[in-house]
């Protein structure tokens, strides 16, 4: 197999993924979106609790 079969054979079944977007509709950009919320409310706890640290042990910059 050469290396262009390969880069193409590769770009087809990426390409193939764009198939099942449309079956998906919106649902797919709320479950990134709500995904997205999650993510950020975990990462500001995280940060809160690490800041809260921070002072504690007096390394809060």
């Amino acid at each position: 197999m050469t290396f262009t079969e390969l880069t193409y054979a590769t770009g087809d079944a990426l390409e193939a993924t764009f198939d099942i977007l449309p079956l998906l509709g919106n649902n797919f950009n709320y479950a990134v979106i709500v995904l997205g919320f999650i993510g950020l409310g975990y990462w500001l706890t995280y940060q809160v609790k690490r800041n809260k640290q921070a002072k504690r042990d007096g390394t809060y910059a």
